[in-house]
């Protein structure tokens, strides 16, 4: 779990450049996109590859849960989620969003 530990952030030519989580070792996170003044956090939960995600606080109030897998490739980071009950958990990463170390 610690290597997902810090701040990431989305690259461009993703869907939302410069969106960021902050996954903290407590097991929570904070989230932010600064173009629509948006914020958002949670808990967040790692086993091997998987990663569930429970957002208790979003600015327009988006809570629920999220499933998925991630792989973290040097200073990248691949998540590939989905609202929980709403989608399988995906089997890879093809479609995966890709973040940066920022800190």
């Amino acid at each position: 779990m610690n290597e997902i530990l810090g701040k990431w952030a989305q690259i461009e030519g993703q869907p939302y450049p410069g969106l960021s989580f902050t996954f903290n070792e407590d097991g929570t996170y904070e989230s932010a996109y600064e173009p629509m003044g948006i914020t958002s956090s949670g808990t967040y939960k790692i086993e091997g590859d998987l990663i569930d995600m429970y957002q208790t606080e979003h600015t327009f109030g988006l809570l629920g849960g999220f499933v998925g897998r991630f792989a973290i490739e040097g200073k990248q980071l691949k998540l590939n989620l989905v609202a929980e009950g709403t989608h399988e958990r995906p089997t890879d990463l093809s479609g995966a969003v890709i973040y940066e170390k920022v800190d």
